[in-house]
């Protein structure tokens, strides 16, 4: 069976529900919350400046290369389970770009925002843990796909147009993890809805493609043999992915593989001071901190020493030893540019010791779990279990992450990007774009 007319049929034809298009509405206010600092020069950010002197054309693909970068440039943004990428910062710029081009009624927004999201679910069933194992970053190769499929929905295509733009943006989907704390990073993101808003244009201007095959064989290529093509179309939308397994919203502006450490690191520093006694105490005491978690658990938090800001969003060590001082993770110590010195002595503490009972990483990142151990020089040790399960029930204050990135704004201003971004009228879309376009 050729999947691509299947799933193309399935785009232009499958109809998301209420329940999508509100994921979609909340998933559109985080977007805002991750991509609005960085977009304003509120944090430090040498990327988007050269950026935007090289894509300064104001056409849509630059427009949405540069959205793209600005919302994944801090990793504050949302995750997908089922994709193992961040589906929001690829398919919502190429989405906003293409506003200037020809304005988009409310609904047809959300449902092709929706609809992306199930595609990239999908793909990353489709293309199984190996396609990440093997050094894919799913967000820039995945990602390219699922933009096209939410383009293909927002213009109309019927399902010939469709598998066309598929096809055009299939082909050129790449990107490694091995740029994982560089700003080449987050330019993934940009380039993947960059070359789908291409592959748009392309398919409208009548350029020819594929329409068959083009899928299966990018699958083929990139997961070692375990592509498992029929799960693109089975089941199609029960549930829509944007509702179930549904976005998942970060509580910290580091890799999501770090978070469940970060939060036994928290609860191990809130019992010690309930206990009755001071942090000095604690963070003095400390001879040995130690963390494990399954086979391969660590793949995308794998920088053990990092050098800057932006590799420590991707250090367990820097993770923990920010916790266990500050009780949060600060925006400024994961920035671009120098490392925390007050920080850097507690990380250098950190052991990884993975866990070999437990069932590896790569065959089912959600029962992924961090078990934090603190050695003191007494001989005590404290130690706490997070699993990723229990980090995804605490869920995420996305309003407040929202005010919070706003808080820069005048009072009127905010209300303005808070009320636009609800996206209940095609006219907040029209504004909502303006305002990202800057």
């Amino acid at each position: 069976m050729s999947i691509t007319p299947t799933l193309a049929e399935l785009i232009v034809h499958s109809q998301p529900n209420a329940n999508a298009r509100d994921a979609a509405r909340e998933g559109v206010k985080d977007f805002l919350a991750v991509s609005w600092p960085v977009l304003q020069g509120q944090v430090p950010d040498s990327g988007l400046p050269a950026l935007r002197s090289v894509y300064a054309d104001g056409g849509p693909r630059s427009q949405a290369l540069l959205l793209g970068y600005a919302a994944h440039a801090l990793d504050y943004d949302d995750f997908h389970a089922d994709f193992r990428g961040h589906p929001s910062v690829v398919i919502l710029p190429a989405l906003f770009a293409w506003q200037s081009l020809h304005a988009a009624e409310i609904d047809d927004f959300l449902d092709a925002y929706a609809i992306g999201v199930e595609v990239a679910g999908r793909l990353g069933l489709a293309a199984s843990q190996q396609h990440y194992a093997l050094g894919n970053h799913n967000t820039a190769t995945l990602g390219t796909v699922a933009v096209a499929a939410a383009l293909a929905r927002l213009l109309k295509l019927d399902v010939s147009g469709t598998a066309i733009l598929l096809g055009i943006a299939t082909t050129q989907a790449s990107g490694l993890r091995a740029q994982f704390g560089s700003a080449v990073k987050p330019l993934h993101a940009g380039l993947a809805a960059e070359r789908a808003v291409a592959a748009a244009q392309l398919t409208l201007a009548g350029f020819d493609g594929k329409q068959h095959g083009v899928i299966e064989a990018f699958l083929a290529a990139s997961s070692n043999s375990q592509a498992q093509p029929e799960r693109l179309v089975a089941n199609w939308g029960m549930p829509w992915r944007i509702v179930s397994p549904g976005l998942e919203y970060k509580p910290f502006p580091t890799c999501a593989g770090t978070h469940s450490a970060a939060e036994a690191a928290r609860l191990l520093r809130q019992s010690w001071l309930a206990s009755g006694q001071s942090l000095e105490a604690l963070l003095d005491n400390i001879t040995d901190i130690s963390v494990a978690f399954p086979p391969g658990g660590d793949i995308a938090a794998s920088v053990i020493a990092p050098s800057n800001g932006i590799e420590a969003r991707f250090s367990l060590e820097y993770v923990i030893a920010a916790m266990l001082i500050y009780d949060d993770l600060r925006l400024e110590d994961f920035a671009e540019g120098d490392l925390n010195d007050s920080v850097m002595p507690l990380a250098a503490k950190v052991r990884r010791t993975p866990d070999d009972t437990a069932p590896p990483d790569a065959i089912n990142p959600a029962l992924r779990f961090h078990l934090v151990t603190l050695a003191l020089r007494d001989g005590t040790q404290l130690q706490q279990r997070r699993t990723r399960q229990q980090s995804l029930a605490d869920g995420v204050d996305v309003e407040a992450k929202l005010r919070q990135a706003l808080r820069h704004e005048s009072g009127e201003r905010q209300q303005l990007l808070q009320r636009c971004c609800k996206l209940h009228s095609s006219e907040d879309i029209a504004v909502m774009s303006q305002l990202l376009r800057g």
